[in-house]
């Protein structure tokens, strides 16, 4: 599932994607997906692209989704796998990556 959003927002050209392997780290999901969207318009298409992707290809939907474009971000919760979705000023306000530094980075595609 991580790899399909990690597909699916390349492919929407988002930027910076991290996949950050949590299992070892905290109970609170075994991976995050971290990226980052040009504009507001772009974040809510790619929220929207893997959305879609993730109900047509795995029959998955969110447990739940928070945030909005004009926000700077937008999280997904899919169970195991929780997506962030940032504007470049946002990720560099917030520096998720960094509280989860001791998590493995499995992809980084920059």
């Amino acid at each position: 599932m991580a790899d399909l959003v990690v597909e699916v927002i390349a492919d929407r050209m988002g930027s910076d994607i991290l996949l950050l392997d949590l299992t070892d780290v905290t109970l609170i999901a075994d991976y995050f997906v971290v990226a980052t969207a040009q504009s507001e318009r772009q974040l809510g298409a790619i929220a929207d692209q893997v959305a879609r992707q993730l109900k047509e290809q795995l029959a998955v939907t969110a447990h739940a989704t928070d945030g909005t474009p004009a926000s700077g971000w937008i999280a997904i919760d899919l169970g195991g796998v929780v997506v962030h979705l940032f504007t470049e000023a946002t990720r560099a306000r917030y520096r998720l990556e960094e509280f989860w530094q001791d998590a493995r980075t499995i992809v980084h595609i920059a």
